[in-house]
């Protein structure tokens, strides 16, 4: 058995010496200032969201037509006390950031209960979009059971679902939230949707993981993405001064009813694929592709040589071609 640790006379110098890092860069620290969101506040706000748009999915399951109005009714007041203090708390975090002395509170008070009533009345649209992403993982994947099983299961349609969201919130100016909903979703999915990306009805991502969608991509509608796709910035532009312009269109288009294959790369705000147009496996696109196209790289050349320890040193390897597989638009 071990002896208990104990600091002793160590503890009154390392405090000292942790406290001096604190002041010694305020980057990595957030005292003598009032408001920042609660990450883990807003983590249950997801949830208790992402149980009001699945009802009987999630969250509390035996719901019936007599009882969900009640469900609803207990559920959207706490949705709604929990997204206006957050949202509240945001407002009043950027105004601090912008003037430390200012008392931001009353300020942020109309214009937070007014974001958050404006959210919650979106609600039914997110579940009228959502109900066509659930029916695109299901008809997009011979796999799939039933769109039962698309909403329990499949991490593309709980990446997109938070997405829409926290885009939502986006779209009205809430500062950190949307951002800190959308890379929860990416801890659990591995899926990394900005969330001021603007995607298109009946949007599919297959598999998943390792998807990157950058803030200023847009996404057409009918759109089916593979997993490892990247849609990113291709350089980031700068002002006179060498600052980045953050809100440059710096990320692809996608139009209409394109699919992009596994670990496709596709970069830059001025890139546009074309609508009808399939990207192939792990195709690099940095130019625009018209519609209707097809696009794949030139098969590499594979070399296969036995391992039988009979074979004779100087027998040449063998080359092998593949074939591209058929893309169909």
């Amino acid at each position: 058995m071990t002896e208990d640790f104990i600091i002793g006379s160590k503890l009154a110098d390392l405090v000292d010496r942790v406290v001096r890092s604190y002041k010694s860069d305020d980057r990595t620290q957030h005292i003598d200032r009032v408001y920042l969101p609660a990450r883990d506040d807003i983590v249950q706000l997801v949830r208790d969201l992402m149980e009001l748009v699945y009802p009987g999915f999630i969250g509390r399951q035996h719901l019936t037509k007599h009882n969900v109005a009640f469900h609803v009714g207990d559920l959207l007041p706490r949705i709604g006390e929990a997204a206006f203090r957050q949202i509240h708390m945001c407002l009043c975090y950027m105004s601090e950031c912008e003037d430390p002395e200012a008392s931001a509170t009353n300020q942020c008070d109309e214009e937070a209960r007014r974001i958050t009533v404006t959210f919650l009345e979106s609600i039914p649209e997110i579940r009228d979009v959502l109900a066509g992403d659930v029916q695109a993982a299901y008809d997009g994947d011979p796999a799939a059971l039933n769109a039962d099983e698309v909403i329990l299961a499949y991490p593309g349609l709980l990446a997109i679902s938070v997405h829409r969201l926290a885009h939502k919130l986006y779209d009205l100016d809430v500062p950190l939230m949307p951002r800190i909903m959308s890379e929860w979703a990416h801890l659990q999915t591995g899926i990394d949707i900005h969330p001021g990306a603007r995607i298109g009805r009946n949007f599919f991502i297959d598999h998943g993981t390792g998807v990157v969608i950058g803030e200023t991509t847009d996404i057409g509608e009918n759109v089916k993405i593979y997993q490892g796709v990247t849609l990113g910035a291709l350089s980031f532009p700068r002002d006179e001064r060498g600052r980045i312009i953050r809100k440059a269109k710096r990320h692809p288009t996608v139009e209409d009813n394109a699919t992009l294959y596994a670990n496709a790369i596709i970069l830059g705000g001025e890139t546009v694929i074309g609508a009808n147009s399939v990207v192939g496996g792990s195709v690099f696109v940095t130019s625009s592709v018209p519609p209707n196209s097809v696009v794949t790289f030139k098969p590499p050349e594979l070399r296969v040589r036995t391992k039988d320890p009979a074979r004779p040193k100087d027998e040449p390897e063998k080359a092998v071609r593949q074939e591209m597989p058929d893309y169909a638009i």
